[in-house]
């Protein structure tokens, strides 16, 4: 208990030592640029500079958001809007994304923020390693090395202690214990102050959690509407496939019937030869009628969840899939339906646009998170974009508030990532 004491006293000393130094100098540095690039927009340059420095200082942000976390366990939001898309390209977009990024309220707090965190924050942080610094001061004090300054002068104050003998020495050294004790004890609180300090500003607002709430409302309206056009195209398609199919062939075979009960007297081998015709006629149909059922909800999804179907997909497929699953439990059906689809029509674009001859899909369950990925080693050049099949899966997606992301180079390989949130049974 006492290590384990010691050892989080001292490893905060030295995460207050790099805070210290990165509250200071990184504050400083892209506070001073980030001023300077916006001054310059009226000079037309800092149309250019302004979004790449407020990257850096969000990038400076985000890594600040890790620390917090993985250090003080201290949540930090993100509080940025999102970008669009499909931004334009060249000088008009150049200019837009820089507007964008002036109006969200979050960059002028991440400016406050350096400013905080290059004075109080500071402030905050280089305490923990002064403490044990100054700690070992008075070990080294006396150690003799206050002779040598008592000589040259007329010794040194440390703290309270006028240090002119071994003996004011040796009492400089425990009031030095005093204070590595204290820091092994306060240290870890005073990183954890750094980061809330921290949070007062990097956090959302409530005005930006009310914003980021309505375009949450607005987007689940989107989607809701997506879903319906979804269904009812889909409902459209069950009925054509079942008129220009399984309706049709059914219909000749009861005319092939009403045929062979006329002539089954008169001419027995041709009643033969067409109750054989509609044999094959109600085979046919019925391997219609299950494809249509696989198409609407596969038996093999209901029975056997996800994990399973997707394995049965890339059975299918004419090229090679590697199919890695690691799903403890079932998702709602619904959320299981989506996957499969979006997962199914990820494979059929892989296959038959990027000309892939080697696929690898993997689905795993994490932090409440359903998160599929399939790779191809096709020529990549795909992107989300009105009429793309990708569209279609992102709107199929977005209908259970998931997100989809498509990392795909020309000459690839491409890689379409989607997650969901569920819970699993």
């Amino acid at each position: 208990m006492k290590s384990s004491r010691v050892g989080r006293g001292l490893l905060a000393g030295a995460r207050g030592l790099y805070l210290a130094i990165v509250s200071l100098a990184g504050s400083i540095v892209l506070f001073v640029l980030a001023v300077v690039s916006i001054a310059l927009i009226l000079l037309g340059i800092g149309v250019f500079t302004t979004p790449v420095v407020l990257a850096a200082v969000r990038r400076f942000a985000t890594l600040t958001r890790w620390q917090a976390g993985q250090w003080a366990d201290v949540r930090i939001p993100l509080p940025y809007r999102e970008e669009p898309k499909n931004p334009r390209r060249g000088v008009v977009g150049q200019v837009e994304r820089c507007s964008r990024l002036l109006k969200d309220p979050a960059t002028w707090r991440d400016l406050e923020w350096l400013l905080v965190n290059m004075t109080l924050g500071f402030v905050i942080a280089v305490i923990p390693p002064a403490l044990i610094g100054y700690a070992a001061h008075g070990w080294v004090l006396a150690l003799g090395v206050w002779k040598p300054i008592y000589e040259a002068g007329n010794g040194e104050w440390f703290a309270f202690i006028h240090v002119t003998s071994q003996s004011s020495a040796n009492a400089a050294a425990a009031l030095g214990t005093g204070f590595l004790v204290l820091g092994l004890f306060v240290n870890p609180l005073l990183v954890r102050a750094h980061f809330l300090l921290a949070r007062t500003l990097l956090a959302p607002t409530a005005s930006m959690r009310e914003r980021e709430l309505a375009l949450r409302v607005d987007r689940l309206e989107e989607t809701r509407h997506d879903a319906v056009d979804t269904s009812a195209a889909e409902l459209r398609r069950i009925e054509r496939d079942l008129h220009d199919g399984a309706q049709a062939r059914l219909v000749a075979m009861g005319m092939d019937l009403g045929t062979i009960e006329a002539i089954v007297e008169k001419n027995p081998a041709k009643a033969k030869e067409m109750i054989a015709k509609a044999r094959q006629n109600s085979g046919e149909a019925l391997n219609e009628l299950r494809d249509l059922v696989r198409g609407i909800h596969p038996p093999v999804l209901a029975e056997r969840g996800l994990g399973d179907a997707v394995r049965a997909l890339a059975l299918r497929l004419p090229v090679r899939t590697d199919v890695d699953v690691e799903l403890p439990g079932r998702a709602d059906a619904s959320v299981e339906s989506a996957a499969y689809f979006a997962v199914s029509e990820t494979l059929t674009n892989a296959v038959k646009y990027a000309e892939a001859d080697r696929i690898w899909v993997d689905v795993h369950h994490a932090q409440g998170m359903l998160r599929i990925a399939v790779t191809d080693n096709g020529r990549g050049g795909a992107s989300i974009g009105a009429g793309s099949g990708l569209s279609g899966i992102e709107r199929r997606l977005g209908t259970f508030d998931g997100v989809l992301a498509v990392s795909s180079p020309v000459g690839g390989p491409t890689m379409v990532t989607m997650e969901i949130p569920c819970e699993l049974s």
